[in-house]
């Protein structure tokens, strides 16, 4: 894959990330939230359609070359984000707290640095 493609799926991945779990802020604090705490207002179903967006990052983290072990964890957070996000109330707080999209992308970005070859001298 060309960097030009691997540099516009990292785009991709960090717009959805972002998107979905810190788009928006609270006036007058620091706490950040996206659309996964939004949706998660809608127990089960919208925590349903936040865990497609989240598994479409994963999806482009898979094409992208990312290790069958980075994938692991990356639907391990995804799964834990649906689990406790789809309790009515709680699951919105947790949603917000947890953010399993951004979690996500710090461990493609980590794994792609990984594989990145040597700078040459």
């Amino acid at each position: 894959m060309s960097g030009v493609d691997q540099a516009r799926r990292m785009r991709r991945i960090e717009t959805l990330a972002r998107t979905l779990d810190s788009k928006f802020r609270i006036p007058g604090t620091g706490i950040r939230f996206g659309w996964d705490g939004i949706l998660s207002i809608l127990p089960v179903a919208g925590d349903t359609v936040a865990a497609g967006l989240s598994a479409y990052l994963i999806y482009e983290a898979y094409k992208g070359g990312a290790r069958k072990r980075t994938l692991t964890k990356m639907g391990t957070n995804a799964g834990v984000d649906w689990l406790f996000g789809s309790i009515p109330v709680v699951g919105t707080i947790f949603d917000v707290a947890y953010k399993a999209n951004t979690r996500n992308l710090k461990l493609l970005q980590e794994e792609l640095a990984r594989q990145a070859p040597p700078p040459q001298a």
